[in-house]
């Protein structure tokens, strides 16, 4: 049956009884549709031009973010799944009524700012691939998000499926690429050592956080795991945790191994190169199409749009978690998606650096990571509300040092930008 657009699998007994490996598999999927938007646009500009400035100096960043997504991940599934409710819901029930408020308009300003990422990346694809123009490419890319939101309609399983095999073949394109590049794994293994040379290579971590750590996909993963099984007692309840446990550990890793594959990549091919423009999508584009073959540039461009693609249509779905969350409304689709997708197509038409727009939306979306994380945690430590799945001691400590470094390089950044 279908409830609030999510399909109900079988009992946990019944499905696991009657079909062991299928009632595996139904727990598969929500981490994978997080996991999309932890490869897109906003991360190729990212990745690509970090590998390309400062080489494999930022593979610890890559690596660090993408565990602490992997813990994110895991307490936001587990808090839907403990409480039946989304984490936007569970702001509205318990928190003052001007709070609640202040959260949902920040919220909505960074599904914004990560549509704006996913917009311009596709655009920018369709242009590389076949010439048209990124205003264009932003209107095409914005009305094709319907077709796989449109999959949700006949549940979670088939837009589950979509984003997955999207998402597979964004990784084929970059194992490709990877195996042409060549990089230097003995240095690339030295990039593991924390360490910074200058304030431009602080912003751009905080980039590759923002667009790692993605705020619109707790908001959307916590909406996705709760009554997914519906489940009798607290121990069926603990089997479907350590499926989605599961979930996230593939899901991430995929999104990770994406991630470092693009730094990699243009660390290798661009760093100390001489070749000009390599740290904006065109020029990455043009620079592995001069340096590893035309293959290589099409995977990248074809990843690229595959990206912006399923990441925005991601993105919308986020929109309606937000606003049906924290306020209890909802919007046609339709309507959302203009508001959305307006600042998107307003750079594409004024002309800004496509690359430039999409690290900048990154660091916004860093801003917007604390006022996920902080009630995240605070929730998922609370038993009143987690029961038997509630954060262990170090679970939590782990969390709140993530979240408390998090905070401390805004703060960094902010002091940089009014300095």
């Amino acid at each position: 049956m279908v409830t609030n657009d999510i399909t109900i699998a079988p009992p946990l007994r019944t499905a696991g009884a009657r079909r062991p490996v299928r009632g595996r598999l139904i727990l598969l999927g929500p981490a994978f549709v997080a996991a999309v938007a932890y490869v897109d646009p906003g991360n190729f500009a990212t990745n690509s031009t970090a590998g390309a400035r400062y080489g494999y100096l930022l593979v610890w960043v890559v690596v660090a973010a993408n565990l602490a997504a992997m813990l994110v991940q895991t307490l936001t599934a587990k808090l839907g799944l403990a409480t039946g409710l989304s984490l936007p819901e569970l702001c509205r029930e318990h928190l003052p009524r001007p709070v609640n408020r202040v959260m949902w308009v920040q919220a909505e300003l960074v599904a914004m700012a990560t549509d704006l990422a996913e917009v311009i990346g596709g655009a920018v694809a369709l242009y590389l691939l076949f010439g048209i123009p990124l205003l264009a490419g932003g209107l095409l890319v914005g009305a094709a998000a319907f077709a796989v939101l449109a999959l949700r309609s006949r549940g979670f399983r088939a837009f589950e499926i979509a984003i997955a095999v999207l998402l597979g073949v964004i990784m084929l394109a970059f194992a490709v690429n990877l195996l042409s590049a060549r990089p230097d794994m003995s240095a690339a293994a030295g990039g593991l050592l924390p360490r910074m040379h200058d304030t431009d290579g602080m912003m751009l971590a905080a980039g590759i956080l923002g667009a790692t750590v993605m705020p619109h996909v707790i908001y959307v993963h916590s909406a996705l795991t709760p009554n997914r099984i519906p489940v009798a007692d607290e121990t069926e309840r603990r089997v479907v945790a350590r499926g989605l446990r599961t979930d996230v550990l593939l899901a991430l890793t995929a999104a990770g191994a994406v991630n470092l594959a693009m730094l990699l990549v243009a660390a290798a091919t661009f760093h100390g190169s001489g070749i000009p423009g390599t740290d904006t999508l065109e020029g990455v584009h043009a620079g592995l199409a001069g340096s590893l073959g035309a293959v290589a540039a099409l995977g990248f461009a074809v990843a690229l749009l595959l990206s912006g693609l399923a990441s925005t249509s991601v993105g919308t779905y986020a929109g309606e978690v937000i606003m049906q969350g924290f306020l209890r409304r909802r919007v046609p689709l339709a309507a959302r998606r203009l508001v959305t997708l307006a600042p998107a197509l307003l750079v594409l038409a004024v002309g800004v650096d496509p690359t430039r727009a999409l690290v900048l939306s990154q660091v916004v979306l860093s801003f917007g990571i604390p006022f996920a994380l902080i009630p995240m945690v605070a929730f998922t430590r609370r038993r009143d509300l987690m029961g038997d799945l509630v954060n262990r001691r170090l679970t939590t400590a782990a969390a709140v040092v993530i979240t408390a470094l998090v905070v401390a390089l805004n703060a960094f950044l902010l002091w940089q930008l009014v300095a």
